[in-house]
């Protein structure tokens, strides 16, 4: 079942790649460019803009989209509670483009907690035996989805990844708490 499931994310993961060939907006969101937004409830587009968000209160949000991105790659807090929201702006399905947002512990090794939350999906791809080494999380999320949570942290820098099978490796950012 394991096998069956993983060969399943890779195919998907394979066809979506497949699909954004010769589009140059896919392709410059493939290859990590920064992405900004354009009006109210725009679709993401490609700019020059630094994707950083300062927290206003320690609030802070963040988009992700069906192109298996997070639309900043850094965030911005001080030491205190944070209120984080992620919102799904795509419109895929979460069993087959789901997100959320890990905060993981400074120095968890990120492969290692990708390998162990492939197998959860049970527990929406938060694995128990790393538990140790997550800050907060929000739920897992599918096209239109959102979701608030709120955690306490102090002065650090700390990863941020979303767990989702095969995600980790471009889905990933830095919270800046200074």
């Amino acid at each position: 079942m394991k096998k069956l499931f993983r060969l399943t994310v890779l195919s998907v993961c394979t066809i979506l790649a497949l699909n954004s060939c010769g589009d140059d907006k896919k392709e410059a969101e493939h290859n990590h460019e920064e992405i900004t937004y354009e009006g109210d409830n725009a679709e993401p587009q490609i700019g020059e803009t630094v994707a950083t968000e300062a927290a206003v209160d320690n609030k802070l949000a963040i988009d992700c989209t069906d192109q298996m991105q997070f639309t900043k790659n850094e965030l911005k807090a001080t030491p205190g509670t944070v209120t984080l929201t992620l919102n799904h702006i795509g419109k895929m399905e979460k069993s087959v483009m789901g997100h959320n947002l890990v905060i993981l512990k400074t120095g968890t090794d990120i492969g290692k907690f990708s390998l162990q939350a492939a197998d959860a999906k049970a527990n929406e791809f938060i694995p128990e035996s790393e538990k140790g080494n997550v800050i907060a999380h929000t739920k897992l999320l599918g096209g239109g989805e959102s979701d608030t949570i709120e955690f306490t942290i102090e002065k650090g820098t700390y990863d941020y990844i979303c767990s989702f099978p095969g995600h980790s490796s471009i889905m990933k950012g830095k919270l800046i708490v200074e």
